[in-house]
């Protein structure tokens, strides 16, 4: 399960362009909790720690602790906002979490047993589709990863949704088709070798 991480923040005073323009000189980034049948709170927190919490990897497939004037609000972070030329965040969004709400998260897909799947140790090649599955899941049992199992896959077949055993409580946000995940691609010397065959039986 993802880790819940914390990031203490501070209320805003004043809202607008030119308020939001003075936090971020100051080296804080606004941002604004809503839902929950609440009012939106508008906040500023350090843009080195919102920086390094991005950093993780797995900040938007978190629960993240809001610390705000000694009250931890539980959010699911819905978006930042980056300035196009120093990727510096500009902004961020917060949504609040109730007690037995479920999330939509992008979850990473990681690949378990490649030495069992016939193709691979054949020299083909993962050629990996999707990097992430969006679920939805309880708010408390994000998947911090999915882990793939590619036992007995051969070179041509591919890895769908259907195969993949997802963690109790959580299901595939897509449930109108069987999308790819992965396919198991033929080595590029392989090709070649079949190429020369064809081009031979054809003379």
């Amino acid at each position: 399960m993802s880790d819940t991480l914390n990031l203490p923040a501070e209320t805003r005073e004043r809202a607008g362009k030119g308020a939001s323009r003075a936090l971020r000189r100051d080296g804080r980034v606004p941002a604004v909790v809503y839902g929950g049948n609440e009012e939106p709170l508008a906040i500023h927190v350090e843009e080195k720690e919102l920086t390094r919490q991005l950093m993780t990897g797995h900040f938007f497939n978190s629960i993240i602790e809001v610390e705000v004037d000694g009250k931890k609000l539980r959010t699911q972070p819905k978006d930042v906002a980056f300035h196009p030329v120093s990727d510096r965040p500009l902004h961020a969004d917060f949504l609040r979490v109730v007690k037995g709400a479920t999330v939509h998260v992008n979850v990473p897909v990681v690949f378990a047993n490649e030495d069992a799947s016939p193709g691979l140790k054949r020299g083909g090649v993962l050629n990996v589709v999707r990097h992430d599955l969006e679920l939805v899941c309880d708010a408390e049992k994000i998947p911090h990863e999915i882990a793939i199992d590619v036992t007995g896959f051969e070179v041509g077949e591919s890895i769908h949704i259907s195969h993949v055993k997802l963690p109790a409580g959580a299901e595939s946000a897509i449930t109108d088709r069987d999308f790819t995940i992965a396919t198991i691609a033929a080595p590029s010397a392989l090709k070649s070798s079949e190429g020369d065959t064809a081009k031979t039986d054809a003379e």
